[in-house]
């Protein structure tokens, strides 16, 4: 596991945070569609549908983030899967206490609070995976 205080801000890293950057906005599309479809069109509770959305976007990004963002290709899939899984876990449980805040108690329409999960929780995101799901 590498130290937040090992972090170089050069070329490399940026490029990679660019990269993350990317595989997430298509996570979003992914989360925000699945969300959509289970809230809307299947009629499943707001944070069942949230929950569901945001698990189909962690398997695609996951997939995009391993080969493309990170460029791994470590055998230990599945147990870097399990570690990419649980920090992600970690990201819908503050997501969806953000938008219980943010939607049910201060009343922002629920996909603006979605939306401001998302852009807070990704930060978590690249960094505890940065650090700890692909360092080797």
């Amino acid at each position: 596991m590498t130290s937040l205080a090992t972090i170089e801000l050069n070329n490399t890293f940026l490029f990679k945070f660019l990269k993350f950057g990317v595989v997430g906005f298509s996570g979003l599309i992914v989360d925000f569609g699945v969300t959509y479809l289970c809230k809307e069109k299947l009629k499943i509770h707001k944070y069942i549908s949230s929950s569901l959305g945001f698990i189909v976007a962690t398997t695609t990004n996951y997939t995009l983030n391993r080969y493309w963002t990170f460029d791994n290709h470590d055998p230990a899939s599945i147990t870097q899967f399990g570690k990419f899984f649980m920090i992600s876990l970690v990201g819908l449980f503050l997501s969806n206490v953000l938008i219980y805040l943010l939607n049910d108690k201060l009343k922002w329409n629920f996909y603006v609070a979605k939306a401001c999960a998302i852009v807070i929780i990704s930060l978590w995101n690249f960094f505890a995976n940065y650090l700890y799901t692909f360092s080797s």
